[in-house]
């Protein structure tokens, strides 16, 4: 029946103009509340169904706004998600989520893609953050805010985390409980998340006064669990007294990943390696050996970027753009704390 049932049948049948439906369904706040009860009593009743298609034609635009991450399969990306869907319903939004799977052209094809649906903005997070890539984006006419990565100079909005901070939280922990061969273990390093971390992680190295290059970096080709046995493979590879007693890993699915092959390897964690991760998702927690990882703000990070981003589209003269950066915290667990009780690692 919807199919056949329009907007002026609508309004018969509420004894309204066609205008004040269209209000009803575009901006309620303007109808009174028995007037809109009755229009919406006669839209449930005639089973209508507004053309979308057509509306977004009229309007120029849709009622949706844009999600485009590296990783949909990481649950770091789910909780952004979540964040960013509770912001967006407050408006009357959709939020379409889309996954570049770190490939640079299946972005671009996303980015059109997004174009061509006419969403009202675009949450971001970047395969790269190349300022003058960046710009072209905004040339658009479109709304950008960069998500899990800061804006340099590209005239839009940005919620980030401090990344190289996160990395030196994390090697500084792993000093502190006497680990001289540490591990960085992450990639490709094209992702400047991945970057950061890893300059984190030689900063600390360099303010306790040790060599940055003593670092041993294994560059994974991708931030998963799989990726993460792989970089297992490789250390368990490496004779017992050059395997490094410790592992910094660029995100929690490659440190599960680790955990896992170091266990099948019948390595004990964390008296034979100690392993920390990054972004603290649920799972770090529920692993056989809990997790320490450096948390994000996850579900705030979504919610920030797109209350930015609803911000612009509402009023864009008055907008300013802003560079949100939260500070990430270390949660230690049991994957670094020694089962011996002693603090320290046992050199080998």
């Amino acid at each position: 029946m919807s199919s056949t049932v329009s907007i002026k049948d609508v309004a018969a049948r509420a004894g309204v103009s066609v205008g004040t439906v269209s209000n009803v369904l575009n901006r309620p706040e303007r109808v009174a509340e028995e007037t809109r009860t009755r229009v919406q009593l006669a839209i449930i009743a005639l089973g209508f169904v507004r053309n979308e298609p057509a509306r977004q034609l009229r309007a120029g635009r849709s009622r949706t706004i844009g999600l485009l991450v590296l990783d949909a399969a990481n649950p770091f990306f789910a909780d952004v998600s979540r964040g960013a869907e509770e912001a967006a319903a407050r408006a009357g939004l959709a939020v379409i989520l889309c996954n570049s799977g770190q490939d640079a052209a299946k972005e671009s094809a996303y980015l059109n893609l997004m174009a061509e649906q006419r969403v009202q903005g675009l949450l971001l997070t970047p395969v790269d953050a190349d300022p003058i890539r960046l710009s072209k984006l905004v040339e658009r006419g479109m709304p950008v805010v960069l998500l899990d990565r800061r804006a340099e100079g590209a005239g839009m909005c940005s919620v980030s985390v401090d990344d190289i901070s996160g990395g030196e939280l994390a090697v500084s922990h792993l000093l502190e409980m006497g680990h001289e061969r540490i591990a960085f273990i992450g990639g490709p390093t094209t992702i400047a998340q991945v970057k950061d971390r890893l300059q984190g992680a030689r900063n600390a190295l360099a303010r306790a006064g040790r060599d940055p290059e003593s670092l041993v970096s294994i560059i994974t080709t991708s931030m998963t669990v799989a990726a993460g046995r792989g970089a297992g493979e490789r250390l368990g590879g490496l004779p017992v007294k050059r395997r490094p007693t410790a592992a910094f890993c660029g995100n929690d699915l490659l440190a599960l990943g680790l955990l896992q092959e170091m266990i099948r390897q019948g390595l004990d964690v964390p008296n034979d390696i100690a392993i920390v991760g990054y972004d603290d998702i649920e799972f770090a927690a529920a692993a056989a050996v809990p997790l320490t990882s450096v948390r994000q703000p996850r579900h705030l990070l979504g919610k920030t970027a797109a209350d930015l981003l609803l911000e612009e589209t509402q009023d864009p003269q008055k907008h300013i753009h802003r560079q949100i950066e939260f500070e990430p915290d270390l949660v230690v667990r049991a994957s670094t704390r020694s089962r011996t009780g002693v603090g320290a690692a046992t050199p080998r």
